[in-house]
């Protein structure tokens, strides 16, 4: 089958263009929020805790906002992104058109990736007006952060169409991936924590997406790179199964 590129591209512009129309919530509203939380936790919880090991408190937190960003933020561009055209019933054309599902997928979920990584450079740049952030491994950073957002952007794809309301887009990001990235060392070590805690954190898998991202930052993190990758890679693995069971059987699609 001839890989349709004027379809992908169709649907990449249109979702990016949603993004541009919304520019004030997408774009302003997360720097905002980065600014609001250096001053809570930079200013006042930084003053007492000047250093997590070797590492200025401020620096350290960048990586958990930017994960914590781009990870609500890939869900709830992808999610809402096929969501709609379930809601308004143009899904069926777009099931009757000349579009793989592959084609289907890669549009979608590309454009939600491409501006979550946008949006965690924004992160990245505001953080740099309050810290100075020395990157160790820059090119693993920008890996961990596409890998990031396409992992999540898949999930989301997945909750849009498992979704049956608005109310049930929310439900996995406020409900689960957000207490799970808290309590995943966005912002302190696991280290920090009691050893039956920092056991009990561990099944945690979000620890292990935080701590192979800040270790492209300093060069150490909670749990190894390997380890990390390897966890990132099987969450990967899973949504790529999951979305091609959907496809396949048509499930909340073509009913």
């Amino acid at each position: 089958m001839i890989f349709n590129r004027h379809a992908v591209w169709a649907i990449y512009k249109f979702e990016l263009a949603r993004f541009r129309r919304t520019v004030w919530t997408s774009l302003i509203t997360p720097v905002i929020t980065t600014t609001l939380y250096f001053i809570v936790f930079g200013s006042a919880i930084g003053s007492r805790m000047q250093e997590v090991g070797t590492v200025p408190y401020g620096a350290f937190i960048v990586p958990g906002l930017m994960l914590l960003t781009m990870l609500t933020e890939s869900i709830s561009n992808a999610s809402f992104g096929i969501y709609m055209p379930k809601w308004t019933g143009t899904i069926y054309e777009l099931l009757s058109a000349p579009i793989s599902a592959f084609e289907t997928v890669l549009a979608y979920v590309g454009a939600a990736a491409t501006k979550s990584v946008i949006l965690g450079l924004v992160i990245f740049a505001t953080a740099n007006l309050f810290v100075d952030i020395d990157i160790v491994h820059p090119l693993w950073m920008i890996l961990f952060m596409v890998l990031l957002a396409v992992t999540f952007c898949l999930f989301g794809f997945i909750i849009g169409i498992w979704a049956k309301n608005f109310e049930q887009l929310q439900i996995i990001p406020l409900l689960v991936v957000m207490p799970l990235t808290f309590l995943g060392g966005a912002f302190y070590s696991i280290d920090m924590l009691p050893a039956a805690w920092r056991t009990a954190t561990l099944f945690n898998p979000i620890v292990y997406l935080m701590s192979g991202f800040r270790w492209s930052f300093f060069g150490a993190g909670d749990v190894s790179v390997e380890l990390s990758l390897a966890a990132m890679f099987g969450f990967l693995t899973l949504c790529l199964a999951v979305v091609w069971w959907i496809f396949r059987t048509g499930y909340r699609l073509k009913n």
